[in-house]
């Protein structure tokens, strides 16, 4: 059974997201402040962080950042902060998902079992590997594992559709839109820029840009040669 740690201080919030959360079979353990769910997360790693950014103990996002440097959870941001720079703050940490209030829980409920799927998916056990610059990239899908010269990546759910999808049809150009539609499906909503953000996330942990291309004025290809 899957397991939901919630810290949003909204009561009724909380307990409407958990309440359908628990209807579709899913474990979830509710906070209302950053303190317990920090003591928490010391002694159980959960397979979603639903995350609100302002809580009466803290900053959502520097949470996140301290959590993401020890741990490789998803993250999903709740938040009343609908500006464009504030949803690109929150991909940049490594969410998997930036939700606005007000929302429906059902809707939520909905992103969060796509992000699960894609996180606990094994794939189909299909090994590929790449070189660029003497430097060897494998893609395990059976172990849900990308490396690079043998150091794993720690990826979002986000990150791993979308240089898998690349990956799998290189030398193939796909454009922002394109990326959107295929790797993140209903996750995305609307601006193109997420793409680029989750580019520029996936270029700092390959530690070379070389690896994904921006083709000017169509998009992204993989660049790294099949081995």
């Amino acid at each position: 059974m899957a397991e939901v740690f919630i810290v949003e201080d909204n009561d009724n919030v909380r307990d409407a997201l958990a309440g359908y959360l628990k209807l579709e079979g899913i474990e979830v353990r509710e906070f209302g402040s950053l303190g317990p769910a920090e003591s928490e997360l010391k002694r159980r790693t959960p397979d979603l962080l639903v995350l609100d950014v302002m809580l009466p103990d803290g900053d959502g996002f520097l949470f996140a950042k301290q959590v993401k440097s020890r741990k490789d959870i998803p993250i999903l941001f709740l938040t009343a902060r609908d500006q464009e720079s504030d949803r690109i703050t929150g991909l940049e940490i490594g969410a998997d998902d930036y939700v606005v209030k007000p929302f429906s829980p059902r809707e939520v409920v909905l992103r969060i079992r796509k992000i699960l799927a894609r996180t606990s998916s094994q794939g189909d056990g299909k090994g590929l590997v790449f070189y660029l610059e003497g430097s060897r990239l494998e893609i395990d899908r059976e172990k849900h594992r990308i490396s690079i010269d043998g150091a794993g990546l720690s990826l979002t759910a986000a990150e791993w559709n979308i240089l898998v999808h690349l990956a799998e049809r290189q030398p193939q150009v796909f454009s922002r839109l394109q990326l959107l539609e295929s790797c993140l499906g209903s996750v995305a909503e609307g601006s193109e820029r997420t793409i680029d953000t989750h580019i520029k996330n996936l270029r700092r942990k390959m530690e070379n840009e070389g690896w994904i291309e921006t083709v000017r004025g169509f998009g992204y290809r993989f660049n790294g040669e099949s081995g």
